[in-house]
């Protein structure tokens, strides 16, 4: 079905079509339903069936899943969490709490003495930790077990709907410690007959597990899953106890969720509020940061006032100064967008930094070169004043260097004191490229043409 299809603004025909519909799809129709009509909204998730209410609604908007959270009943939440995995679980239950601890308390306490445990277990972890992001629910083997008896269990857990997307079984000890990991497709060429320490100790080394522990931070997890091309890691706690398993899944929401922020970041912009349907609250946000550019601006109007008679003396100045400064900027967001994702994924430390330096310096002053000499016999031909294309010339070349010079150490300098190279990078270096552009240029022509 093309994906345009996937979308149903009918809230009857929504129904009608839910079981052929993934929950993804449901939440993108129930956004635009919601858009039309709120109450539509409230019918067509109301009537969901439980086993995808939940995670139709961990694929909704926060600001909808708020609204969701509110309007449904305690029977019908408890019944779509009851369905989901333990992470799942866990962030649902944590989610109403901020919103209504009462509710989430009786959320909580309708589901099973199991659930519980887990949902009481993973809360423990901070945000940014790996067991945050982990699932309880796996396919594990004690070494003394045979494959035929574990595979059994397997299939009754399928049955009952305990497991999904399982690819491998990780064999423990009898303290619970990881030693193994097979694939189930490596697993179905043995005897099933065999225990698992037998294979084990046949194969030495083929099966030894990839793991990553419960307290380690979460994006030096996602950093492992793209590195090593990881669909699901286990995750260990104390003394190598498996704890639990974290899938592709929330690594790419994890990915997305850090690529959104240092995209809002960089922009100036609260990516929390960004969803809110007070337009008030958003415009306050975003002029917070617009009051600190107009500072900036304010600094480059400044020294552009310093040379008040130079302008006057040469009106081809006032034309041309916002070439120099345009240029300037551009060449150090390019700059500054390469630097801020290599430190995300990081590419680059700062103990090794100085290449990274150097490769921008040298590709911003490249640039200022080739672009001093075009726009140099540009602003030569069209106000036809040599001395006039010099001076433009020289001045992009200073901008242009300091663009790459501080577009590439702003974010550096910021990591190193542990603030995010996103925030605040972008108004820092305008502000060196405006100020750095309009004075060079503006003193060069006080200096050569007056």
């Amino acid at each position: 079905m093309p994906q345009e299809d996937l979308i149903i603004k009918d809230p009857n025909k929504l129904l009608e079509e839910i079981e052929s519909l993934h929950p993804s799809d449901i939440a993108k129709s129930l956004k635009k339903i919601e858009k039309e009509s709120q109450e539509d909204f409230f019918y067509v998730l109301k009537k969901l069936p439980d086993e995808i209410l939940g995670e139709v609604l961990l694929e909704l908007p926060d600001y909808l899943r708020e609204d969701a959270y509110e309007e449904l009943s305690i029977e019908q939440l408890t019944e779509a969490v009851d369905e989901l995995d333990s992470d799942d679980q866990t962030d649902i239950i944590q989610e109403i709490e901020e919103l209504n601890e009462e509710k989430a308390r009786e959320i909580y306490d309708g589901l099973d003495e199991v659930d519980q445990k887990e949902i009481e277990w993973l809360k423990k972890y901070e945000e940014d930790e790996a067991g945050a992001y982990m699932q309880t629910e796996l396919f594990s083997a004690k070494a003394y077990e045979t494959i035929k008896e574990s595979i059994e269990r397997l299939k009754e857990a399928k049955k009952d709907h305990e497991l999904e997307n399982i690819q491998q079984v990780y064999i423990i000890d009898e303290d619970k410690k990881l030693i193994a990991s097979i694939l189930l497709e490596d697993l179905i060429i043995f005897d099933f007959n065999d225990t698992y320490e037998k294979v084990i100790n046949e194969n030495e080394n083929k099966f030894k597990p990839f793991y990553v522990d419960d307290d380690e931070d979460i994006d030096e997890v996602a950093k492992k899953f793209e590195k090593y091309d990881l669909n699901v890691v286990p995750v260990v706690g104390y003394q190598g106890m498996l704890m639990g398993r974290i899938t592709s899944d929330d690594i790419i929401d994890v990915i997305e969720k850090n690529a959104t922020e240092q995209m809002y970041q960089m922009a100036g912009v609260d990516e929390e509020h960004e969803g809110n349907d007070d337009l008030i609250t958003i415009a306050k946000k975003r002029a917070m940061w617009l009051f600190i550019n107009l500072g900036t601006a304010i600094l480059a109007s400044i020294v552009i006032g310093l040379f008040d008679e130079t302008i006057q003396a040469y009106v081809a100045l006032a034309i041309l100064m916002p070439i120099v400064a345009s240029m300037g900027g551009n060449a150090g967001t390019q700059t500054l967008a390469v630097m801020v994702r290599q430190i995300a994924m990081g590419d680059i430390e700062l103990e090794h930094s100085k290449d990274a330096i150097k490769k921008e310096v040298f590709i911003s002053l490249f640039n200022g070169l080739l672009f001093a000499i075009i726009m140099g016999v540009i602003a030569w031909l069209w106000f036809d004043t040599k001395l006039l294309g010099i001076v433009i010339g020289i001045s992009m070349i200073i901008n242009l260097f300091s663009a790459g010079f501080f577009g590439a150490s702003i974010p550096l300098v910021l990591k190193k004191l542990d603030i995010d190279p996103a925030i605040g990078s972008t108004v820092l270096l305008t502000t060196v490229t405006d100020i750095v552009g309009f004075f060079s240029f503006l003193m060069l022509a006080k200096v050569i043409l007056l």
